[in-house]
């Protein structure tokens, strides 16, 4: 039995999450859908559920492809690192597509910061503003972003390596280390002014938990039936 399609009064009064969940391959749909990437963009917002199910649309309906709105997904899903989002999106999106200069310089940004190459990264983002200022908040996201990865990787960084991976210097360094010294507990040597981070298990591996010591016996009781 196939899904019922609402009539468009019908769907005037349901949200777009709730049109997603009901019709996510009615067509019909694909105006609100393309409306509430705009509104995620303005509102500073993200639904990934959303965004997807418009590519999926676009994938049975390419002539409506709208790339502009397109573009703003991919954006919206590089601040989203370090979640899979780009990837996630870039599959629906068509190989032919991919190959406009727009998405090209996207998916390098995206490899730039996969990789931790936050220096590369900035230098190409300074040559695409006109995608990326688009969208409210991209360079507070890939900060914050920066400052994760970093923390996971050292015990305590110097504030160059700091400055290069925000792509801030000065003041506007010295007010983003004191918003990070009260919210995350960063904490910044007198001496050097290289920056402690707060331990975790990623930057100070005697912190991971021995995941074998603290299985349940009853849960070993009972793969002993299956294994015989």
């Amino acid at each position: 039995m196939g899904v019922e399609i609402q009539s468009p009064q019908e769907q005037s009064s349901y949200t777009v999450e709730q049109l997603v969940a009901v019709n996510p391959f009615n067509p019909e749909i694909l105006p609100d859908l393309e409306n509430y990437v705009n509104e995620q963009v303005t509102s500073q917002t993200y639904s990934l559920e959303a965004n997807l199910c418009l590519l999926r649309l676009y994938q049975f309906e390419p002539e409506r492809m709208n790339t502009h709105i397109v573009a703003r997904i991919l954006v919206k899903a590089l601040m989203a690192m370090p979640t899979p989002d780009f990837s996630l999106c870039l599959y629906l999106i068509p190989e032919r597509v991919q190959m406009e200069e727009q998405f090209k310089a996207l998916i390098v940004l995206s490899h730039y910061l996969e990789t931790g190459r936050f220096q590369q990264f900035w230098d190409e983002a300074a040559k695409n503003r006109h995608i990326l200022e688009a969208v409210p908040g991209f360079e507070q996201a890939i900060q914050a972003y920066a400052s994760h990865l970093l923390s996971l990787s050292y015990q305590k960084v110097p504030r160059s390596v700091l400055a290069e991976a925000v792509n801030m210097d000065g003041a506007s360094l010295d007010k983003f280390i004191e918003h990070q010294v009260t919210s995350s507990g960063w904490i910044v040597e007198k001496e050097g002014g290289s920056i402690v981070l707060p331990q975790n298990e990623f930057n100070h591996p005697e912190l991971k938990k021995n995941t074998g010591e603290n299985v349940p016996l009853e849960h070993i009781a009972r793969i002993f039936p299956i294994l015989g």
